[in-house]
């Protein structure tokens, strides 16, 4: 991956508590394991920020390189990557998402 690149990427996760890589939007996701993180991150009433991997293959690609993650969608945490859609139906089925959530929102 560029520089350029990675620096996009950083900037993208460092301006936004919860960072949402996905194909889509929020408002329209473009596959069912983007669309299951917005639908947890939605349930849990959380106020998130994503980008669509579809419109820049740079990032499509060097999100993966980023995170030795390869798939997508990747949700960040306050610069801390989570995981993935299992992962996350995983941490919301057990509450852990939920705890891990409000306590790194109200620091």
């Amino acid at each position: 991956m560029d520089s350029d690149t990675r620096s996009k990427i950083e900037s993208l996760i460092n301006s936004n508590p919860i960072m949402v890589f996905m194909k889509g939007t929020k408002l329209m996701p473009q596959c069912g394991f983007s669309n299951n993180v917005v639908q947890i991150l939605n349930a849990l009433g959380i106020s998130f920020e994503t980008f669509d991997v579809l419109s820049d293959m740079d990032i499509r690609e060097g999100i993966k390189e980023f995170s030795n993650w390869p798939t997508i969608p990747q949700v960040y945490l306050k610069g801390e990557f989570l995981g993935g859609s299992d992962i996350l139906i995983e941490m919301y089925n057990s509450g852990e998402l939920k705890e891990k959530l409000e306590i790194a929102l109200a620091s």
